[in-house]
């Protein structure tokens, strides 16, 4: 993805956009949220855990890489949720993947202050970083339809 500027002397100037893929990990109709440290600016403000996509490197490379640094999990990449979510500085696009534990992992705040689970009905019981926000309504309809563990 590229966005265009113009430079001193009136011509168009190209610069690739960083991407940042994030987890919207699903387990049992809810999904994981991590709550920020830093900045200051954002500190207790919720998130998906994620990062960015490093040269070289695959967004689902990418994110399976950031939630074994995160959180200390395996997960499984699936379907993209909602669309690219531009950044508030401009620089850098969002998109988030639907993902699954894999192995029975418990996540492991390592760079969170607090992870939650929520419902689809707790969505909102957080304050959700901007760029994260619209990715918790294309979200909401997932986590309704999720499949729920049954019990016996």
């Amino acid at each position: 993805m590229r966005t265009e500027r113009t430079s001193a002397s009136g011509q168009p100037e190209r610069r690739a956009l960083k991407v940042v893929v994030g987890a919207a990990i699903i387990s049992g109709g809810r999904v994981l949220a991590c709550a920020r440290t830093a900045p200051p600016e954002v500190a207790g403000m919720w998130e998906f855990p994620g990062g960015k996509v490093e040269p070289g490197e695959s967004e689902t490379a990418a994110l399976v890489r950031e939630c074994a640094e995160e959180l200390a999990v395996r997960v499984e990449v699936g379907a993209r949720v909602g669309g690219d979510v531009r950044m508030a500085h401009g620089r850098s696009v969002l998109k988030v993947y639907a993902a699954r534990l894999l192995h029975d992992d418990e996540p492991k705040p390592l760079e969170h202050a607090a992870l939650r689970w929520l419902t689809a009905a707790e969505l909102d019981t957080v304050t959700w970083l901007p760029a994260d926000a619209p990715i918790v309504d294309a979200l909401r309809p997932i986590l309704l339809t999720a499949e729920r563990p049954t019990t016996d």
